[in-house]
């Protein structure tokens, strides 16, 4: 019998058992996450015991899985639904704990064939989307809705209207998504860890890739972690706990990236109309609740609450901590206008994943004989979406001036590349 080679054993550290372990302890991650929070949101009492149907729809559309939401009143009545948002929270949690599964038997090791990696990701996506069309599959319920006290509510029980709205994941989209999103997982943890291997062709790109990747991913946690303190704050001075930890625990991210980018100048357009509402901070919702689309950017907010403004501020020292870090981690032969560009683009690149995976749409509306119009009080709307050339470029000039000053911040530190 010949000796075992070391990409042998280092492969039997990632067979099948590790895969599963890795791709239930994400899921499971996710679940009680969404499952905490949509319980903090009341979501726990929903009839004909949704409850689990409902989180296993918020898993589905963490991962960029596509949720459909349909309507029945009957022939005299008229229903139009639609939802189209993503649980950040949860995408985000997810996404830690698979890349640290993916990551954690490649630790310790310089190079690694593309074969192996191929493999071991092969292997991880295979039981993902496996585990994912379960949860497509459960990720479907119906709902009967009351009329209330109203002209339609009258009318309804004359003709005996029942309105109801459902959702339905569709499989093929939430496999394809899903899968997306968890390949993108996956390189990203290899393009942010250090420790990673990665394929002999593919290490001329590590010095100019890796230390911007990890200094974006730092970025997007450090806004997580200071939302979180600040939702805390929220909690314990102003009550409304149950409220602020639904918010944490499902969309946090959601509203921290989308100060990141108001932070840059960025702008977004939104509306808020009938019972739909942007949960925290009360601004967003000051500012957008009207019949008409709002213009939604650090000096409308301001006119509301002055304190806006400092989220130029934050974002000016978030980024220039992301250009140090960047810098540091880089070797010293690079020049400061080098990194300059890799921090615009990693930047451009972060400000268009924010845009992308943070806009909203929301609508619901009923009408009976005509009476309602799908609006009113038993119809809403929810929109928000970003002005995306802009953001991106405003995103180029703020990782151009950071990340060369944050360059310049660095030179005295000790990098790698440096003779003791």
């Amino acid at each position: 019998m010949s000796p075992r080679t070391d990409t042998d054993q280092a492969g039997a550290r990632h067979g099948w058992p590790q895969a599963v372990v890795t791709v239930l302890a994400a899921l499971f991650a996710m679940v009680v996450t969404a499952a905490l929070g949509l319980w903090a949101a009341g979501a726990a009492g929903l009839p004909d015991g949704a409850f689990p149907r409902v989180v296993a729809a918020t898993v589905v559309t963490a991962v960029g899985g596509t949720v459909e939401m349909s309507g029945n009143a009957g022939g005299l009545a008229d229903t139009s639904a639609g939802l189209s948002v993503i649980p950040l929270s949860v995408t985000l949690v997810g996404a830690l704990v698979l890349a640290a599964g993916f990551l954690r038997p490649l630790r310790h090791r310089a190079v690694a064939g593309t074969r192996e990696l191929a493999g071991w990701a092969g292997g991880l996506l295979g039981l993902w989307l496996l585990a994912l069309t379960g949860f497509s599959l459960a990720a479907r319920q119906t709902f009967s809705l009351t009329l209330g006290d109203s002209q339609l509510s009258d009318i309804g029980e004359e003709f005996g209207v029942s309105p109801k709205i459902g959702f339905e994941a569709d499989i093929p989209l939430t496999l394809l998504w899903g899968a997306l999103w968890a390949a993108g997982v996956l390189v990203l943890a290899l393009l942010v860890s250090r420790g990673a291997p990665l394929p002999p062709k593919l290490l001329r790109f590590q010095e100019s890739v890796r230390p911007a990747a990890y200094a974006m991913v730092g970025l997007l946690l450090a806004y997580v972690a200071l939302g979180v303190v600040i939702a805390v704050i929220v909690a314990v001075t102003r009550g409304h706990a149950a409220e602020t930890f639904a918010v944490v625990l499902l969309g946090l991210p959601n509203l921290v990236w989308l100060s990141l980018t108001l932070g840059l100048g960025a702008t977004w357009n939104g509306q808020v109309e009938g019972p739909f509402g942007l949960p925290m901070p009360h601004v967003l919702d000051e500012v957008l609740r009207g019949p008409d689309v709002s213009t939604l950017n650090v000096r409308t907010l301001a006119e509301q609450d002055g304190r806006v403004w400092w989220l130029v501020v934050v974002a000016a020292l978030m980024l220039l901590a992301a250009g140090f870090v960047l810098a540091a981690r880089s070797p010293r032969q690079m020049r400061a206008w080098q990194h300059a560009v890799h921090m615009a683009v990693a930047l451009v690149l972060t400000v268009l994943m924010i845009c992308l995976a943070g806009r909203i749409t929301a609508h619901f509306g009923l009408s009976v004989l005509g009476i309602g119009d799908l609006g009113g009080d038993l119809g809403g709307e929810l929109s928000l979406v970003p002005e995306l050339w802009s953001a991106l470029g405003l995103a180029l000039l703020w990782g151009l001036v950071t990340g060369f000053l944050g360059a310049l911040l660095a030179r005295p530190v000790r990098r790698r590349g440096d003779i003791p």
